[in-house]
Protein backbone atom coordinates (compact mmCIF):
# COMPACT_ATOMS: atom_id res chain seq x y z
CA UNK A 1 0.00 0.00 0.00
CA UNK A 2 1.25 3.16 -0.95
CA UNK A 3 1.93 5.65 2.15
CA UNK A 4 2.04 9.02 0.82
CA UNK A 5 -1.53 10.75 2.46
CA UNK A 6 -1.45 12.82 -0.54
CA UNK A 7 -2.33 9.90 -3.12
CA UNK A 8 -5.66 9.85 -0.79
CA UNK A 9 -6.31 13.70 -0.89
CA UNK A 10 -9.39 14.62 -3.40
CA UNK A 11 -8.79 18.91 -3.36
CA UNK A 12 -12.35 19.15 -4.58
CA UNK A 13 -11.68 23.05 -5.44
CA UNK A 14 -9.37 22.19 -8.04
CA UNK A 15 -11.77 19.64 -9.53
CA UNK A 16 -14.12 20.65 -12.44
CA UNK A 17 -18.06 19.69 -11.88
CA UNK A 18 -18.78 16.99 -14.71
CA UNK A 19 -21.82 16.01 -16.13
CA UNK A 20 -23.49 12.73 -14.55
CA UNK A 21 -24.02 10.52 -17.31
CA UNK A 22 -26.18 7.42 -16.82
CA UNK A 23 -27.09 5.09 -19.50
CA UNK A 24 -30.66 5.29 -20.25
CA UNK A 25 -31.36 8.18 -17.19
CA UNK A 26 -32.13 11.67 -17.64
CA UNK A 27 -29.62 13.15 -15.57
CA UNK A 28 -30.07 16.81 -16.93
CA UNK A 29 -28.99 19.56 -14.49
CA UNK A 30 -27.17 17.09 -12.60
CA UNK A 31 -22.72 17.30 -11.97
CA UNK A 32 -20.45 15.21 -10.31
CA UNK A 33 -17.01 15.50 -8.47
CA UNK A 34 -15.38 11.78 -7.88
CA UNK A 35 -14.30 11.72 -4.13
CA UNK A 36 -12.70 8.10 -4.42
CA UNK A 37 -12.64 5.46 -7.38
CA UNK A 38 -12.88 1.80 -6.61
CA UNK A 39 -10.26 0.04 -8.62
CA UNK A 40 -12.16 -3.24 -7.91
CA UNK A 41 -15.89 -2.18 -8.46
CA UNK A 42 -14.50 -0.19 -11.21
CA UNK A 43 -17.11 2.72 -9.81
CA UNK A 44 -16.78 5.69 -7.54
CA UNK A 45 -18.68 4.81 -3.98
CA UNK A 46 -17.74 8.36 -2.67
CA UNK A 47 -18.97 11.36 -4.75
CA UNK A 48 -20.03 15.17 -4.64
CA UNK A 49 -22.93 15.99 -6.18
CA UNK A 50 -24.40 19.12 -7.42
CA UNK A 51 -28.16 19.68 -8.58
CA UNK A 52 -29.22 22.62 -10.30
CA UNK A 53 -32.18 24.16 -9.61
CA UNK A 54 -34.74 21.94 -11.14
CA UNK A 55 -32.79 18.70 -11.65
CA UNK A 56 -34.26 15.14 -10.37
CA UNK A 57 -32.96 12.05 -9.98
CA UNK A 58 -35.36 9.34 -11.04
CA UNK A 59 -36.74 6.21 -8.51
CA UNK A 60 -34.11 3.88 -8.01
CA UNK A 61 -32.84 1.15 -5.35
CA UNK A 62 -30.44 1.25 -3.16
CA UNK A 63 -29.25 -2.44 -3.02
CA UNK A 64 -26.44 -1.54 -0.75
CA UNK A 65 -27.57 1.36 0.87
CA UNK A 66 -26.43 5.12 1.56
CA UNK A 67 -25.46 7.92 2.80
CA UNK A 68 -26.07 11.65 1.40
CA UNK A 69 -24.88 14.86 3.59
CA UNK A 70 -25.99 17.93 1.72
CA UNK A 71 -23.52 20.64 2.14
CA UNK A 72 -25.68 23.40 0.54
CA UNK A 73 -29.01 24.18 -0.81
CA UNK A 74 -31.89 21.52 -0.26
CA UNK A 75 -33.41 18.86 -1.92
CA UNK A 76 -36.48 16.64 -1.61
CA UNK A 77 -36.03 12.79 -0.59
CA UNK A 78 -39.34 11.40 -1.54
CA UNK A 79 -40.91 13.94 0.29
CA UNK A 80 -38.33 14.66 3.03
CA UNK A 81 -36.91 17.83 2.44
CA UNK A 82 -33.31 17.75 3.34
CA UNK A 83 -31.06 21.38 4.43
CA UNK A 84 -27.82 21.75 3.98
CA UNK A 85 -26.40 20.44 7.08
CA UNK A 86 -28.66 17.51 6.58
CA UNK A 87 -27.99 13.75 6.55
CA UNK A 88 -29.75 10.89 5.79
CA UNK A 89 -28.84 6.98 5.79
CA UNK A 90 -30.82 5.17 3.61
CA UNK A 91 -30.50 1.14 4.45
CA UNK A 92 -30.01 -1.47 2.09
CA UNK A 93 -33.18 -2.05 -0.16
CA UNK A 94 -34.68 1.77 0.29
CA UNK A 95 -36.17 3.41 -2.33
CA UNK A 96 -36.67 6.93 -3.72
CA UNK A 97 -36.35 9.58 -6.45
CA UNK A 98 -34.41 13.23 -5.47
CA UNK A 99 -35.25 16.37 -6.87
CA UNK A 100 -34.90 19.59 -5.98
CA UNK A 101 -36.56 23.28 -6.64
CA UNK A 102 -33.34 25.78 -5.93
CA UNK A 103 -30.32 23.67 -6.58
CA UNK A 104 -28.01 21.81 -3.97
CA UNK A 105 -25.04 19.80 -3.49
CA UNK A 106 -24.34 16.79 -1.62
CA UNK A 107 -21.68 14.40 -0.24
CA UNK A 108 -23.04 10.64 -1.39
CA UNK A 109 -21.20 7.69 -0.19
CA UNK A 110 -22.90 4.45 -2.15
CA UNK A 111 -21.36 1.23 -1.50
CA UNK A 112 -23.20 -0.66 -4.37
CA UNK A 113 -24.21 0.45 -7.74
CA UNK A 114 -28.17 1.79 -7.56
CA UNK A 115 -31.10 0.20 -9.73
CA UNK A 116 -33.22 2.51 -11.80
CA UNK A 117 -36.60 1.70 -11.24
CA UNK A 118 -39.29 4.54 -13.09
CA UNK A 119 -37.12 6.05 -15.63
Amino acid sequence: MNTDMQNYVASTGKMNWTPLQEEGVDTTGIFVKILRFDEQQQRPPSILLKFEPGAKYPYHNHPGGEEIFVTKGSCLVNNTLLNAGDYLYTPPGFKHFVKTDSGCEMIFIVPEEVEIIEK
